[in-house]
């Protein structure tokens, strides 16, 4: 019989108690998630468990869901047994008592039994905690128990979000343990697609073998896969070209486990066999250069956003190098000049999210009541607050030229000061390149994660040799 993945049971007895001792009062609701159908109701997409919910009880399973007493400090967890019908289908599997006991949970109720525990929670005027909902059916199950109609982002729970924020934020020595597998997988999906990246070869023949790599690991994809010739686009999901000599390729893929622990790693390496031509070789040495300004400037106290900076100050200098930015570097980055070539943030939280409990709101993840800069590019750092030991999150910088980007620029004479325009035209036939590691605050520092992903010219031709 089937035995779910799960720690120790009283790892979610331990992470009950903590969250219990920060809140006063009241029940806190966590929904599992449920099927969710492609086109009819038996042709469904992967099922994949709300986070927290496998956080807090461990069970990836549809259909349940778990209420936490916090004046009786108990769970309950509700839900369906199968059917005979449902049997011959799926086989036996195990009862909800025997998947609650893995959790250290020994009270279980049918699932029908939810609405009378709320009822009777707001009958006696207790508070109903809930997180923000980010499905429409969790946001309508959550509104038809409260009797408020769709449940909204702004009606949950504040004390709970920060509750939950703090305790998930700080990894535990058998989280960086699943998390490390996860880099583990991840950095063999992209020496599989650096071994198939040659002219004639499509992208989406890249993407399946680097989806096949993490399914054989016993995981998932963390994430939709970019695979790409065109790494200007930042979030490029479609793989529709066809890999030309001359043109680089950028992969960014990550596994999940079977815990649902994620990685996140992009590269960027050359279609041609003889690597990257004299321009690419040129940004490419920049970019790395960055990585390690930025790898150099973690540790616990030292607030993201000036890490962020401390890559994008190398960028600025490598295109100044290069003729294509110019002026003082400090008033450039002050103006945002730099994020013409690189318009988003440096990284983020990660975890059982790959943007780790982004649903409950970037600016209290990531930035801990901090006001967030509206400035173009700047304003896409998911992460600027100071960083703690437990935290796991990635640095990956990128240089692109974006054609339409540099000429909204022009036209308008945004950061003109600093900004060859002239210059750049002969760029825009680039592309893009980016380089991503994941990397846990220690006490001292931090510390890459699982093993080094190739990224030097050397170490992605012995990889392509491979």
């Amino acid at each position: 019989m089937e035995r779910p993945a799960v720690f120790a049971r009283d790892t979610y007895m331990k992470r009950r108690r903590d969250l219990i001792s920060h809140l006063d009062g009241g029940i806190v609701l966590l929904p599992g998630n449920r099927e969710s159908p492609i086109n009819y109701a038996d042709n469904c997409y992967a099922f994949r468990q709300d986070s927290t919910f496998l956080y807090y009880v461990g069970l990836s399973q549809p259909d349940l869901f778990a209420v936490i007493d916090v004046d009786a400090g108990t769970a309950t967890i509700f839900g369906d047994e199968l059917t005979m019908d449902m049997i011959v289908w799926t086989g036996p599997l195990p009862t909800i008592a025997e998947r609650a006991e893995l959790a250290g949970v020994t009270e279980t109720r049918p699932r029908v039994a939810i609405r009378d525990v709320v009822q009777e929670a707001r009958s006696a005027g207790r508070t109903v905690h809930f997180l923000p909902p980010y499905r429409a059916d969790t946001a309508n199950l959550i509104g038809d128990l409260l009797g408020t109609g769709a449940a909204a982002a702004e009606d949950a729970s504040l004390p709970l979000i920060r509750a939950v924020v703090a305790q998930r934020s700080h990894k535990s020595e058998e989280e960086i343990v699943e998390i490390e597998k996860a880099v583990a997988v991840s950095v063999r999906m992209h020496e599989a697609a650096m071994r198939m990246a040659a002219p004639g070869v499509t992208e989406s023949r890249i993407a399946a073998e680097v989806e096949r790599v993490a399914n054989a690991s016993g995981g998932r994809l963390a994430f939709p896969i970019i695979a790409t010739i065109n790494g200007q686009t930042l979030h490029n999901h479609r793989h529709v070209n066809t890999l030309a000599d001359g043109r680089l390729f950028l992969l960014d893929s990550g596994a999940e486990t079977a815990m649902g622990y994620a990685a996140d790693l992009t590269s960027t390496c050359s279609v041609s066999r003889s690597g990257f031509n004299e321009r690419q070789k040129a940004v490419w040495e920049i970019l790395l250069r960055s990585c390690d300004a930025a790898v150099s400037a973690l540790a616990p106290g030292v607030n993201f956003r000036d890490v962020h900076f401390s890559a994008a100050r190398v960028i600025f200098e490598g295109m100044k190098d290069l003729g294509l930015m110019k002026g003082d570097t400090d008033d450039a980055l002050a103006a945002g000049a730099h994020a013409l070539v690189f318009p988003h943030g440096l990284g983020h939280m990660m975890g059982l999210d790959v943007h780790d409990m982004e649903s409950l709101g970037e600016d209290h993840v990531g930035y801990a009541g901090e006001p967030r800069s509206s400035q173009f590019g700047l304003k896409s750092l998911r992460l600027a607050r100071p960083l703690e030991p437990g935290f796991v999150i990635t640095v990956e910088p990128g240089i692109y030229f974006i054609p339409q980007l540099i000429d909204d620029w022009r036209s308008r004479g945004h950061c003109a000061d600093f900004i060859a325009f002239d210059a750049l035209e002969r760029w825009k036939d680039f592309g893009g390149v980016r380089n991503e590691e994941d990397y846990l605050v220690t006490e001292s520092g931090a510390r890459r994660l699982g093993p080094r992903k190739p990224q030097t010219e050397e170490e992605i031709a012995a990889a392509r040799a491979g």
